[in-house]
């Protein structure tokens, strides 16, 4: 993994991690974000808000766009932490590190570890929440992507059964109170549910699930993004168990996976990995058989 400092998008301190394949930008001049993620040369995957780039300090929470930590569940303030100040980069062997300062109105500090895989369109993302309070705090670890227009996010549906095999529920599936499922962003089917990005839509929208398949993607421009993350069977996760979420407006769309609940105590952390993959020459899905012709057998490719 070459690790090199660069200006990027009015922030001067920032740091392009690659190889051969796939390139990072990661700043320190706010953070920690990835404000980018492609391979090498190419276009951004993820969505940069003109109006917030190179901007840094004051009291407002601003998108800036990219990738980046919360915890869960969602509340303003706590969730709305401005990341408008300066973050640590720390290079160990195989990743860099990139540290918060501890949130000031949550005692909370994060932290992002990144590993470039040497050869392939690969990285390994480890997200650290540290409780520095001097009391317990319950909280989740809560992973947030924000992709670019005009793509499409693909949910994997646990595989289906009969009715008298299957007398109990084995999943969820939450909705907020603006979702409505009548929506032509939606498609829903038997193997994924896909959520279209529209830059003219005029009202978000926004599922959750818990979906034990440890996998969620976003199809644009012959690019695939494939975020896997791991499922802890038996654990209680926010939002009504979800594991993943989906959000888009007009202008983006965020492709989210959720570490479940934990009561941290003082001095403790916890951790939520993910790894990335990055796929060309992918066909965008627009139902189950598209899925299962491109995606599928590419999500394969991602399993250890």
């Amino acid at each position: 993994m070459a690790v090199t400092k660069i200006a990027y998008k009015g922030w001067p301190n920032c740091y392009r991690l690659s190889n051969d394949q796939m390139e990072l930008v990661v700043t320190t001049d706010v953070g920690p974000r990835v404000i980018r993620l492609g391979f090498v040369g190419g276009d951004n995957l993820f969505a940069e808000f003109e109006e917030h780039l190179g901007q840094t300090g004051g009291d407002a929470w601003r998108l800036y766009g990219g990738h980046r930590l919360w915890h869960a569940p969602e509340h303003n303030p706590r969730s709305y932490h401005p990341d408008n100040f300066h973050v640590a980069l720390e290079e160990h062997p195989g990743f860099v590190r990139l540290v918060q300062p501890v949130e000031t109105t949550t005692g909370i500090q994060k932290e992002i570890d990144i590993a470039l895989d040497p050869v392939a369109a690969r990285a390994k993302l480890t997200h650290r929440l540290r409780n520095t309070n001097l009391w317990e705090v319950e909280l989740a670890p809560w992973s947030l992507s924000v992709m670019g227009t005009g793509g499409v996010a693909i949910i994997p549906i646990p595989p289906r059964g009969t009715h008298e095999a299957n007398l109990l529920p084995t999943h969820t599936l939450t909705m907020w109170a603006y979702t409505d499922m009548s929506d032509p962003r939606w498609t829903w089917g038997q193997k994924a549910i896909l959520l279209q990005q529209d830059t003219q839509a005029t009202t978000p929208q926004k599922i959750g699930m818990l979906s034990p398949d440890g996998w969620v993607a976003y199809a644009r421009g012959g690019e695939l993004f494939v975020k896997r993350f791991q499922y802890v069977p038996g654990a209680s996760y926010p939002d009504y168990g979800c594991t993943l979420e989906v959000f888009t407006r007009w202008d983006m769309l965020e492709v989210e996976t959720l570490g479940p609940l934990v009561k941290l105590v003082p001095g403790a952390a916890v951790e939520h990995v993910e790894e990335w993959h990055l796929f060309r020459d992918v066909s965008q899905p627009y139902d189950d058989a598209g899925v299962v012709a491109h995606i599928l057998p590419k999500v394969a490719q991602t399993a250890r």
